[in-house]
């Protein structure tokens, strides 16, 4: 037989060749390094750049709330890009989709690298801003391809955790690979020359970097065994309001479950730089190369993420991390200090919080709504978790003092904890009702 006949007897047979998983992998860890590191460079942008140059008129920390204040619009755009694509899939394809939304997401990206000053356009340039950060949401919400479900979904019984962790690794890759470019900007170019048109550079690495994601994504859609994967309904779109008749408990669960995780994301990158960018005690670039360490550390991090969540359950760990999270969150003060302790310590926790976030409840959900089910719990997570994380954490610095961004973090700690206990209180209960009285 050829190798296309082996593999569909292999699928019929409920056993997916090996090589075939590595191909998800690769391509996998490649869309989520490209997705997060698009992600952080806008991120670094909002505080290092959009201040000054989209509202100069305004002191620095009401410019950097400024900032902050359209950061979440990616996030808020990315539920209802998700549906809207879902029925645009049916006519163009699933590569037609993928194509059409990387394309926005892309293009929007590019695009903010080109928008004028708000010297040169007025007002008209922060809304660009607004518009084209809108643009990124509907470009990452209409890219979602299910990949990373599928990789949890057909991984060997006793290493689910270590194949959850793998598409995990993009945010610190990503992170660190953002951080190096804006570190090197920074650090040789004059402040002049970083405002005027250095800091445009980045956003163009994005678009390059998308492309190659994109045909790599093309390649494994048209792929045998990707047909094959979909014809179990792994990749399906399943109607939006039957799914939620069926589900709503469990995508409430699957939401607020990463929260701690999500949390932390941005209360040790974004918004410790914010704290860092407005104190001016010594040059960013040296807050960018501790940034850079901390992506150095959660990488071996998210790494031993699998290797405890398969050897003593993904719940006890998430549990355990999850409380070191809350006790972590008091030490927010050291920032004052310059922050390398909050800052690396941070990243450690993330690493093992964020290697198993969001693979705790996507087998919960019934085969024929874990597509739909999974992008909308997932969608709803950054919302809750990190899309406002550098706006309320430095609200509360700017109004209350640092000790109290720390309550942010906290906030999410007790949130994870709490769907915890929900989650085993309800599996507690279906374990009852199962047995014979």
């Amino acid at each position: 037989m050829t190798d296309a006949t082996n593999a569909r007897a292999d699928v019929a047979a409920g056993a997916h060749p090996k090589i075939e998983l590595d191909e998800y992998i690769i391509t996998v860890v490649m869309a989520r390094v490209t997705d997060h590191f698009g992600f952080f460079v806008y991120a670094f942008a909002s505080v290092l750049v959009f201040p000054s140059v989209f509202f100069p008129n305004h002191d620095p920390a009401t410019a950097v709330m400024m900032s902050f204040a359209i950061f979440p619009l990616a996030f808020l755009a990315r539920p209802f890009a998700s549906q809207i694509f879902k029925r645009l899939e049916p006519r163009i394809g699933r590569s037609g989709k993928i194509t059409v939304a990387l394309f926005i997401l892309g293009g929007s990206t590019m695009a903010i690298g080109l928008l004028p000053s708000y010297e040169t356009a007025g007002s008209l340039a922060p809304l660009l801003l607004i518009l084209m950060r809108i643009g990124q949401g509907i470009g990452l919400g209409g890219s979602w391809d299910g990949l990373t479900l599928l990789l949890q979904t057909n991984a060997p019984e006793k290493r689910r955790g270590w194949y959850a962790m793998i598409p995990q690794l993009g945010a610190p890759i990503g992170l660190g690979v953002a951080a190096a470019i804006f570190y090197v900007l920074t650090g040789f170019l004059s402040e002049e020359e970083f405002i005027n048109w250095g800091w445009r550079w980045p956003f163009f690495a994005v678009l390059a970097v998308n492309v190659v994601a994109l045909f790599a994504r093309l390649q494994l859609i048209h792929s045998e065994a990707h047909e094959m994967y979909k014809e179990e309904a792994l990749l399906k779109p399943s109607p939006f309001f039957e799914m939620l008749s069926v589900h709503w408990k469990d995508v409430l669960l699957a939401t607020f479950l990463p929260l701690a995780s999500y949390a932390t994301l941005h209360m040790v990158t974004v918004f410790p730089l914010a704290y860092d960018y407005l104190d001016a005690k010594g040059p960013i670039s040296d807050f960018l190369l501790l940034l850079l360490l901390g992506s150095v550390i959660a990488i071996p991090a998210v790494v031993l993420s699998g290797v405890l969540s398969d050897r003593f359950g993904r719940r006890r760990m998430l549990a355990v991390v999850s409380v070191a999270i809350g006790l972590f969150s008091f030490i927010v003060t050291n920032l004052l200090d310059g922050g390398a302790i909050y800052v690396l310590l941070g990243y450690a926790l993330l690493g093992l919080s964020y290697g198993q976030a969001s693979a705790i409840l996507p087998n919960r959900f019934q085969k024929k709504y874990r597509y739909t089910a999974s992008a909308l719990s997932v969608n709803l997570s950054w919302i809750f978790g990190a899309a406002f994380a550098p706006l309320v954490a430095m609200g509360l610095t700017l109004n209350f003092g640092v000790s109290f961004a720390g309550f942010y973090l906290l906030s999410g700690a007790l949130v994870t904890l709490a769907a915890l206990a929900v989650l085993s209180r309800r599996d507690k209960r279906a374990r009852e009702a199962q047995t014979p009285a």
